[in-house]
């Protein structure tokens, strides 16, 4: 039996834990012999309540936690930050890491792991809305906001909530073979591999408002007509500057090249239009200003690694 001791706390998202938990409960079901052990573990043994009110039994205090271990996994929810400040539960996860073969986290659990130095120097992920301040607050971490899940040698990452259960696919894909992996999957009514990425699921882009009240303007106009022209001619003729100061002074207080920024906003737009109408693709490429299908496939491809034709499949709104 695979020891999975599961790191748990006051107001954690419980999806972190029984999406995980069902998955490696199925795969040792199909394995027989070769089966995972689930241990839920908190500060204080006993009962802990999730952010639903739901509450389930950790059957140790961390403290009290020993190895060997096969695998740590360490939740996320609305917990989280409070937890953060709590030095005995960070110097409990980084113990048990070192008594682990293997460290993992779902959503914003990843905070917890880079508060105990474990990603220091690692590529990780994490839920795509708090993925800006995870950036922020741990520099030493290479933040990549996008994928579903991240594999950086003995420690895995993956994004918000439902990805726990695609994290744990693939670590019994790992234990026991793409074909077990795929077993439980079919099981469970889950991809295998999801796909895309989970930038898919996030919102428009946002970036920082300029100081400057023409630009600040002119954002809004990108936004409200996105197939108007908005070549860097046309853009720095609406804000009195020359070409190429516009577009030195857009990317300095924005962070994006006016490029950038019209593409994404476009990009949004089409995104809006898959989810509320029923357009033709063309029809959808010309109002959001990107012209051709082509040109809408490569666009949605390159920042949502997903077609337009899927994304309005699993994103459009329907009448009942």
């Amino acid at each position: 039996m695979r020891r999975v001791v599961v790191v748990v706390f006051e107001r954690f998202q419980l999806l972190d834990l029984a999406g995980p938990a069902d998955v490696f409960a199925s795969a040792g079901l199909f394995a027989g012999d070769g089966g995972y052990r689930i241990e839920p573990a908190a500060p204080r043994a006993g009962a802990v309540t999730a952010h639903n009110g739901l509450a389930v039994h950790a059957q140790a205090a961390l403290g009290e936690v020993a190895g060997p271990i096969d695998t740590l996994l360490v939740v996320g929810g609305f917990g989280v930050p409070d937890q953060l400040a709590d030095r005995a539960l960070v110097a409990d996860i980084a113990r048990l890491a070192g008594e682990a073969r293997r460290v993992a986290s779902v959503c914003n659990g990843a905070f917890l792991l880079a508060e105990a130095g474990l990603l220091d120097g690692r590529r990780a992920t994490t839920h795509w809305w708090a993925a800006p301040e995870f950036a922020e607050r741990y520099p030493a971490t290479e933040a990549d906001p996008a994928p579903i899940y991240i594999r950086d040698g003995d420690v895995w990452t993956s994004a918000g909530v439902t990805a726990g259960i695609d994290l744990a696919l693939a670590l019994v894909a790992e234990d026991h073979g793409h074909d077990l992996a795929a077993r439980v999957a079919r099981a469970l009514v889950v991809y295998l591999h999801r796909p895309g990425g989970q930038d898919q699921f996030s919102l428009p882009v946002r970036v920082p408002a300029p100081r400057s009240a023409p630009l600040r303007d002119l954002q809004a106009f990108i936004d409200a007509h996105p197939a108007a022209d908005l070549r860097i001619p046309a853009l720095a003729e609406r804000t009195a500057m020359s070409e190429r100061h516009f577009a030195r002074v857009f990317t300095r207080e924005t962070g994006m090249t006016p490029g950038a920024y019209v593409e994404r906003s476009r990009a949004d737009a089409a995104r809006r239009l898959l989810e509320t109408t029923a357009h033709p693709l063309d029809r959808v490429a010309r109002e959001s200003g990107l012209g051709t299908p082509e040109t809408l496939y490569r666009v949605f491809r390159r920042h949502w690694r997903i077609s337009p034709g899927d994304y309005r499949r699993r994103f459009q709104a329907k009448e009942n």
